[in-house]
């Protein structure tokens, strides 16, 4: 993938060069921070990657692309407030460095910024690229309140679920990919091929991201195993494991174990003996190849760049950390 990885050298070289030393310092220094504590930096990637797929040049899907990787950064800062989270990337987040106020109002300055860089497009497509971007704004805050919505609930379905998370994490994958695209003259069509692609490929990647929170590698994940298991999230896994051994399920809900480790080793046992492990990576196959299928329907004449696409939504969902 050593193009994709050339536009993330360039989103991140294109950063370094905004400028956020204005007035008053504790609006725009918080949106500098959060930018430099780094970050995969793939979703405005793609943007240049779909625009190149179509012909176009990088350069003219930078701007909004760096306005997706503002917008992200932007729910960051506010997720974690919600979270009440003490680091971000192994540094102390904003409304800890600062307050929570500064962190409030410095995520509604970076809205706005995001906003003003998506903006920088040929005017023929701006309502197009404006239509894609606020919709995918408003998706994400649904999401976000449906994922809170969840902490109180005993139970949720599958196709809540997948909502959710659609909303939360596919979502603006789709929009970078389709904006981008715009940007690189596809038609309407071509480019709401490439947004599916997205959306699949953000789906499979999530419930990745499910299935190594639990069965990962600690020492390539970077986290202990089994956090959605002790914070009770309600995953594909969980929705699984109850539907598969409802009874089982239930004896472990009420179960008081000794430690947090023999939590998470019961759990995943019944993960796997359930079948709910297998069910959740045929989900996940299953949005890969929809994904693929999308992507193949965008009729990119930049065929060595759709074939790396294709390799980049493989290895989303096929990933060890």
């Amino acid at each position: 993938m050593d193009k994709i990885q050339d536009y993330v050298k360039l989103v991140e070289s294109s950063l370094e060069e905004q400028n956020f030393d204005l007035q008053p310092v504790e609006l725009y220094q918080p949106m500098a921070y959060i930018l430099s504590l780094g970050g995969k930096r793939l979703r405005p990637a793609l943007s240049l990657a779909a625009c190149e797929l179509f012909g176009g040049k990088a350069e003219h899907a930078l701007m909004p692309a760096l306005g997706i990787e503002v917008f992200h950064n932007f729910s960051l800062v506010h997720d974690d407030i919600m979270d009440e989270a003490d680091l971000r990337r192994g540094q102390a987040t904003v409304h800890k460095k600062w307050n929570r106020d500064i962190a409030i109002l410095s995520g509604d300055a970076m809205l706005v910024k995001a906003y003003q860089y998506i903006a920088q497009v040929d005017a023929q497509i701006l309502p197009s690229v404006l239509a894609c971007f606020s919709q995918t704004a408003l998706e994400i805050c649904e999401g976000q309140q449906r994922d809170m919505n969840f902490e109180s609930r005993p139970e949720v379905s599958e196709a809540e679920y997948l909502e959710m998370i659609r909303e939360k994490t596919a979502v603006l994958l789709g929009a970078a990919l389709k904006i981008g695209a715009l940007c690189g003259g596809a038609s309407e069509a071509s480019a709401d091929s490439l947004y599916h692609f997205g959306i699949n490929a953000g789906l499979a990647f999530q419930i990745q991201d499910d299935l190594l929170d639990a069965f990962g590698d600690p020492k390539k994940v970077g986290k202990k195993a089994g956090g959605d298991i002790l914070q009770d999230k309600k995953t594909l896994l969980r929705i699984y494991s109850r539907e598969l051994d409802s009874k089982a399920c239930d004896t472990l809900m009420e179960t008081s174990f000794i430690n947090e480790e023999s939590k998470v080793e019961a759990w995943c046992e019944l993960i796997t003996l359930s079948g709910a492990k297998a069910k959740a990576e045929a989900k996940r196959d299953h949005f890969l190849k929809e994904a693929l299928d999308s992507l193949e329907a965008a009729h990119g004449e930049n065929q060595a760049l759709k074939v790396e696409l294709g390799q980049f939504a493989t290895w989303l969902s096929q990933r060890d950390r």
